[in-house]
């Protein structure tokens, strides 16, 4: 069934007021601006009299019980400014001049500047009377005016002392309030008699009419000049009389006034800020405005008695109560009027690229850049579509509506199986048929020709309910639904395709869909991926943000003509910059940045987590337009209300070991902390009062950090088991716009050592250390001597007991064979070649015996040099005899005396050599060369017999035999080298090698 009815009926039919529009009314105050409100349980001030800034960034706020400042996160009372005193907590007066000075004006009578290089008190010396000073401005020359309740005082550029204006400047002589200089030049002083005012170049004031008490004074964008009464009523002044008859009247009500640097009226009343909006005299002298443009105890003022107004220099606008300060900060998002609040809203773009807006509750209306302007279509949609022709087709819990380009609006009933049920996604495919997901799990339907097809006919369509669908560059048709499923569905196969976890998407349920050319941006409950090509072979990567973003439950994506990609999510608005966007596209690991708006600048509420869906939109002008569960607003991406202040960075005190060390703002400071300094705490801070939340601070002590620190959620940086030693801290911050001051702030830090930490502390310890090491060696050495003695006692006395078993045994048994040997000898017959083998073998016996005695009971004295060479030769000589083979004695070099015991260890590695040559090596000739050199002793045996075994030449020595190796041992222990160049058929060559330091 479908009905169909022209507009111009619903227009007559469907609204309750005349007219099918509706009149835009000025937006609601708290839409466009976000208040935040402190008390005296946030550490705020109460009563603020003068606010002032300066280019520090510091907010100054002056009360009767001290001076304040606020950087955003702390009030802080101060006693000093730049480390010297204020002379009074009663203040009254606050001023910042051009050059950075603070001016402070006691209420009791006198003016204090405060510079970075000094300070000082005007008072009775200085030109002043006792009396309140009411209110402190600089002139454009540089003089400072004081309004005192005397009279007006002038400090004169390059003076010493205030100067009060003489009797015939014009002015009261007493109760003077206000000083203003208007920019067309004239000076304005507001008296309990009048405002007076003194043209450029005039040297006497002149009254102003009404001339009656004025005591505040405030200039408009069009150079008129308001002035307060004290029955709080603001009049516009004239300079010139009024017609006779016709007495001026106030126009408004106020306890005070301001206008801002876009030209609105701000006026202060007894409990309420009223912002005025067109012209300020329209209406009645009451003021009584409506009532969403007043912020008061309604809507959570800090207090009543609004006492003081300022703008600071980020354009927020700062109010002083009886119990606490507020600020209005201008939001970057504008949220729409309405006549009621929304219920679940949903974006449609309309026929001709603008937007409309329906919801749960009531009816569609065509919306402009004031809030909704048209009534389009009746009744409640969940759901809605624009068709690429202007079609657009609403869905709700009857049924679809179909509005032509005409106006014309067509209704389709459900299916009898999902009567009841809301209509979730809407999406006409390529061929114009329109498919439907409805909730409670029902599925989709096609809707073509007028008749409704489940899954359209299609096998494998997930029943799971779908959240949103698309059509790609392709035209195929992209459903999203629960549980990290997609299906695809596509026309020209006619078949259904359903990437999902395998191909990496894990986003939970799917909540935005969004093609970009050839890819497919998918939006969930857990963030966003993109899925690359659209081929079934590709994979959907994960969209990741810097310092652990993951872009959580996204219901709406744009991407904008200049690459930029806008996400709405459960935690705001994201923009992620195009450059920033092509460089996580070609590596996927990267983290890109980017720029969230959310609550802080002025969102309500946050996107819709399963429909109406998209929440995000793009208009025809460029605009954005974003929907949350109650409401609809848009942000200019062309024109995003920008901070381009970076924030001053202050270092603002050190806590050294307990103890806080204030610091003076100077260029680049100094601090000598104690001795022994081993914990610090460094307070710093960022001046910048529009969103301090989002300020970002960077932070590294250099000698210590290697890299730079960005602490969360605090504004301290802290050290421990610090060495002595000079450092350097240095601090940068960004504002909530990512401008960075990258000058920031530092300060140079000493920390003097103590004793024990200088260093000839450290030497004292390395000298005791060294002293401690001897002793322990001297305690060693004499502990391993006296173990020595004990062992050399105990081999002495076996050594002793050998010797004397040898002497009886061995020696007497040889001594025997030698007599008995001796004997047979002697019954050979002389000259013959037996007995002079026999008497050879007796002498080398008896010189065996000899050798064996001196061995035995030590009694060889040291013998020459020239006793070695005779010795080797004798013994070499004597081996001729024995075997049938030639020797050669060869000594180069002057002989040189050898220590004690090398000697008898050079003779013993010689004779060892020798008798082997002799008996083993059937050698033809045996050489020994004896060379007495610098560099040490050198012995060498050499032969050109058979040489030595394989199987010797391996092992070192002969099985069963032990010469070989006692000859390395005795080399060793002399501290030379034994080598033994051999091979079968060649020879043998033995060389010893003593240093001299050991040798000689």
């Amino acid at each position: 069934m479908s009905v169909s009815l022209p507009k111009a009926l619903l227009c007559v039919l469907l609204v309750v007021a005349p007219g099918c529009s509706w009149a835009a009314a000025p937006r609601p105050l708290l839409s466009e601006y976000t208040h935040t409100a402190w008390t005296a349980v946030d550490g705020a001030p109460t009563g603020a009299t003068k606010f002032a800034q300066g280019a520090d960034g510091w907010l100054w706020i002056a009360t009767p019980t001290g001076l304040f400042r606020f950087d955003g996160v702390h009030f802080e009372r101060v006693s000093h400014v730049h480390g010297h005193a204020l002379a009074t907590s009663n203040i009254m007066a606050l001023t910042t001049a051009p050059d950075g000075a603070l001016w402070v004006g006691d209420r009791v009578g006198a003016v204090s500047v405060f510079r970075q290089d000094g300070a000082h008190t005007y008072a009775e010396n200085g030109g002043l009377q006792p009396v309140g000073v009411m209110h402190i401005e600089v002139a454009p020359d540089g003089a400072v005016w004081a309004a005192m309740r005397d009279g007006v005082a002038v400090l004169a550029p390059g003076a010493q002392r205030f100067a009060y204006l003489p009797p015939d400047a014009g002015l009261p002589a007493l109760g003077v309030f206000q000083v203003l200089f208007a920019r067309d030049g004239t000076t304005w002083i507001g008296t309990n008699a009048g405002a007076y005012f003194r043209p450029r170049g005039e040297t006497r004031f002149r009254p102003s009419w009404p001339r009656e008490g004025r005591v505040a004074l405030a200039e408009a964008p069009d150079g008129a000049i308001w002035a307060q009464d004290f029955e709080h009523r603001y009049y516009q002044v004239r300079r010139t009389a009024p017609p006779a008859g016709k007495p001026i009247k106030p126009d408004l009500d106020g306890k005070s006034l301001r206008y801002d640097r876009q030209g609105t009226q701000w006026v202060l009343h007894a409990d309420a800020l009223e912002r005025r909006i067109g012209n300020a005299g329209d209406g009645d002298a009451g003021g009584a405005g409506a009532a969403d443009q007043r912020l008061s105890p309604l809507n959570g003022i800090s207090g009543p008695m609004l006492t003081a107004s300022f703008q600071d220099r980020e354009g927020n606008l700062w109010i002083g109560t009886s119990q606490g300060i507020d600020r209005l900060r201008p939001n970057r998002l504008s949220t729409m009027p309405g006549k009621v609040r929304l219920q679940f809203p949903a974006l449609l773009a309309g026929p001709e690229g603008d937007v409309w807006v329906g919801d749960y509750s009531g009816d569609v209306w065509r919306y402009d850049a004031d809030g909704p302007r048209w009534r389009e279509v009746a009744g409640q949609i969940t759901a809605a579509h624009t068709a690429p022709d202007g079609v657009l087709w609403l869905g709700g819990t009857a049924g679809v509506k179909r509005r032509a380009l005409d106006g014309t609006v067509t209704t389709f009933g459900f299916p009898d199986e999902v009567q009841g049920l809301r209509v979730h996604a809407l999406q006409q495919d390529r061929h114009g048929a329109l498919w439907a997901s409805f909730s409670a799990g029902k599925g989709v339907y096609r809707l073509e020709h007028g008749r409704w097809v489940k899954s359209g006919g299609l096998r494998g369509m997930s029943e799971l309910l779908t959240t949103t669908m698309a059509l790609d560059a392709a035209g195929d048709l992209w459903l999203g639904h629960l549980r990290s499923q997609i299906s695809v569905v596509r026309m020209a196969e006619g078949d259904v395709r359903t990437p999902g976890a395998e191909q990496g998407l894990e986003l939970g349920t799917v909540l935005a869909l969004h093609p970009d050319g050839q890819r497919m941006w998918v939006g969930g409950e857990n963030g966003v991926a993109l899925y690359r090509d659209g081929r079934p072979s590709s994979r959907f990567v994960p969209l990741q943000g810097e310092r652990g973003e993951r872009f959580r439950g996204v219901s709406g994506i744009v991407r904008m003509a200049d690459g930029d990609l806008w996400l709405h999510g459960a935690e705001g608005l994201y923009r992620i910059a195009g450059a920033s966007l092509d460089a996580w596209l070609s590596n996927p690991q990267t983290l890109v940045a980017f720029e969230r708006f959310d609550a802080r600048d002025g969102m309500q509420g946050h996107a819709p987590q399963l429909r109406p869906v998209p929440s995000l939109l793009r208009a025809r002008d460029g605009k954005l337009w974003y929907a949350t569960v109650s409401s609809v607003g848009t942000i200019d991406p062309a024109n995003i209300l920008r901070n381009r202040l970076p924030p001053p960075v202050r270092i603002v005190a050190v806590v050294a070991e307990g103890t806080r060390h204030e610091l003076r703002e100077t260029g680049s400071p100094t601090l000598a902390l104690p001795q022994g300094t081993r914990t610090m705490q460094i307070d710093f801070t960022a001046l910048s009062l529009s969103i301090p939340e989002r300020v970002r601070m960077c932070y590294r002590l250099v000698g210590l950090d290697r890299d730079w620190q960005e602490p969360v959620g605090r504004r301290a940086a802290y050290y421990t088991n610090l060495a002595p030693g000079k450092y350097r801290f240095e601090v940068i911050a960004s504002n909530e716009d990512n401008l960075w001051n990258t000058t920031g702030a530092a300060l140079d830090i000493g920390i003097a050592p103590t004793f024990v930490q200088t260093g000839w502390f450290k030497l004292l310890l390395a000298g005791l250390a060294a002293l401690l090491l001897y002793i322990a060696y001297a305690l060693r050495i004499r502990s391993l001597t006296r173990r020595m003695h004990e062992r050399l006692h105990e081999r002495l006395a076996e050594r002793t007991r050998i010797a004397r078993a040898l002497h009886d045994t061995l020696l007497q048994s040889v001594q025997s064979l030698l007599l008995s040997f001796d004997a047979h000898s002697r019954l050979l017959k002389e000259g013959t070649q037996e007995r002079m083998r026999l008497d050879q073998t007796l002498n080398l016996a008896e010189l065996l015996l000899v050798e064996g005695r001196d061995q035995i009971m030590d009694l060889r004295a040291a013998a020459s040099p020239e006793e070695l060479g005779l010795a080797l030769e004798q013994f070499g000589k004597g081996l001729t005899g024995h075997r049938a083979h030639q020797f050669e004695m060869r000594v180069r070099g002057a002989p040189h005396r050898l220590q004690p015991g090398v000697q008898d260890e050079v003779y013993a590695i010689a004779r060892e050599a020798l008798f082997n040559a002799s008996r083993y090596a059937e050698a033809g000739k045996i050489t020994l060369a004896l060379e007495y050199a610098a560099a040490g002793l050198v012995l060498c045996v050499e032969d050109d017999g058979r040489g030595l075994d394989e199987t010797v030449a391996a092992t070192g020595h002969r099985p069963g035999h032990w010469g070989m190796v006692g000859m390395r041992e005795r080399a060793r222990n002399l501290g030379g080298t034994l080598d033994i160049d051999s091979a079968p058929g060649a020879g043998t060559r033995i060389t010893l090698r003593v240093p001299a330091r050991t040798a000689y």
